[in-house]
């Protein structure tokens, strides 16, 4: 393959991965918008955002099985196919529940398409340099892409409705197609490799009714049996599927990779990072709007600044992990996250006090950056420990495996503290006389109760309102807080005798 071709399908898998990463944070700032508009209440604003890490963290496993199977430019043109059907479903989703089935849909699409990304990468690139250029730019969109998620829905937001988020999908979808049906190579996979869907079912029930716990348990009236019997499914589905991966030739998952402590670490840490990161960009662009009243354009731009710390610190975290190990790389990178999501907590109009109420929105955007660049240290070097700490017969599995990670930190975080934002809102907020008792469920129905009460009693409702949902607020940037600070420390610990060979992926790593 000649080397415009291959830099051509760089930019064409790229692509792919950008809507995959768009979609994982374009709804932060439309959710205001469309839950106004469909009528959502919050248990359905969850699952819209959940569906789509959830399905996808469920598929990623047996897709990328697949695709070694029947062939990954097969598995890219589908998932582009399917991708693109389910974007017109979402921008034309008459109900919440319809939106929640294509926003599964939509997540279906995606995990056919993501380890097919990175498969055709290493398969074209035959030079070791070019290849991992290759990859930095693949990882560096995932980046670009969950940066730019906000702001895509807010400009959108600016000019046209909620629905245009996912219907600007489909432009690149068909350029998309196009090209990979010109440059991607071709192959049909090794038919000699069994596709496991019952692994990938079983998981997906376990991830399901863990999610399902987690919100029976911290929604504002919590439902005890409910959660109990969920997390008793949920267990039993990932029972079964660690049982049968240890009775097959071909497994999803190896569990004898966690033996690694780089790798256990990276796992984790991949996850943790991802965690924090969706979390404080779902809860702070949910407050710049309801709260402050920001545009959702204004409240994009100002979460993206995630990005600007985020990008100069990936790669000087590359440049620099085979000098130093992972260890202090994400150990610190943790600390240093903690102490961004402390400095934007902090400077919050409003909501400590530390800045007025009055005060430009603008003060959150230092810890934004120095958030982003802690962050993005940490999963960089997760990504370096996981693939360093595998063999090379399984550093397909371990790439499925952080890919798993980072979805399961994303769905976890829009669950836990979702679902913690709006009880601890339930439980503080109080509603003057004569006032909806839907006002009580969340501050876009308090808003919206307050256009039909006179103006004395909608201005009580509306401050009572925001209260509660800054209490919900500090709440929740105080978890994120303190688990990043926990994370950090325990890294430290937990890899205070690693050795520092090179992370190559040649060899596992000894302790």
């Amino acid at each position: 393959m000649s080397k415009a071709r291959r830099w051509l399908l760089l930019v064409t898998v790229s692509a792919g991965l950008l809507l995959i990463s768009v979609d994982m944070t374009v709804l932060y700032t439309a959710l205001p918008t469309l839950t106004a508009d469909l009528g959502a209440d919050s248990s359905q604003k969850l699952w819209i955002i959940n569906a789509y890490p959830l399905v996808m963290a469920g598929l990623l496993l047996g897709a990328g099985t697949l695709g070694d199977r029947i062939g990954h430019k097969r598995m890219f043109l589908a998932g582009l196919v399917v991708f693109g059907a389910a974007s017109v479903a979402a921008a034309t989703a008459p109900s919440p529940a319809a939106l929640i089935g294509a926003r599964a849909f939509l997540a279906v699409g995606a995990a056919a398409m993501m380890p097919a990304t990175l498969a055709l990468i290493r398969v074209t690139f035959d030079d070791a340099r070019e290849r991992g250029i290759a990859i930095g730019v693949w990882g560096t969109m995932a980046v670009v892409g969950t940066a730019l998620g906000p702001i895509v829905g807010g400009l959108l937001l600016e000019h046209f409705w909620w629905g245009s988020v996912f219907l600007v999908n489909v432009p690149v979808v068909v350029l998309a197609l196009a090209a990979a049906a010109v440059f991607a190579p071709g192959g049909r996979g090794s038919r000699d490799r069994p596709w496991d869907a019952l692994a990938s079912l079983q998981v997906m029930v376990g991830l399901v009714g863990l999610v399902y716990a987690i919100k029976a348990t911290v929604k504002p009236d919590p439902s005890p049996w409910q959660g109990a019997v969920a997390l008793l499914i949920s267990a039993a589905g990932f029972w079964a599927f660690a049982r049968r991966q240890r009775g097959r030739p071909y497994p999803l998952i190896d569990f004898s990779l966690f033996r690694s402590r780089r790798l256990l670490t990276g796992v984790l840490a991949a996850g943790l990072a991802m965690f924090a990161t969706a979390g404080m960009q779902l809860v702070l662009a949910q407050r710049l709007q309801l709260v402050l009243e920001l545009t959702p354009l204004h409240a994009g731009v100002l979460v993206a600044a995630f990005a600007l710390g985020a990008l100069p610190a990936g790669v000087l975290a590359g440049s620099l992990v085979h000098r130093t190990g992972v260890r202090p790389l994400i150990g610190g990178g943790l600390l240093v996250g903690a102490l961004g999501v402390l400095a934007a907590l902090l400077m919050t109009p409003g909501a400590l006090g530390l800045v007025g109420a009055d005060g430009s929105p603008a003060w959150v955007v230092p810890g934004m950056v120095v958030s982003g660049a802690g962050l993005d240290v940490v999963m960089t070097a997760a990504s370096i420990a996981i693939i360093g700490g595998a063999p090379p017969h399984r550093a397909g599995m371990a790439s499925s495996v952080e890919e798993v990670s980072y979805e399961l930190g994303n769905l976890t975080a829009v669950a836990v503290l979702g679902s913690i934002l709006t009880a601890v809102y339930g439980a503080t907020v109080t509603l003057p006389p004569d006032t909806p008792a839907s006002a009580g469920d969340s501050l876009d129905e308090a808003r919206a109760a307050a256009t039909t009460l006179p103006e004395t009693q909608a201005r009580s409702l509306l401050d009572s309102a925001a209260n509660a949902f800054d209490n919900g607020y500090v709440l929740t940037m105080a978890l994120v807080i303190t688990l990043l600070t926990a994370g950090g420390l325990a890294v430290y610990r937990y890899l205070r005798h690693e050795q520092h060979e090179q992370p190559t992926g040649a060899e596992t790593v000894t302790h």
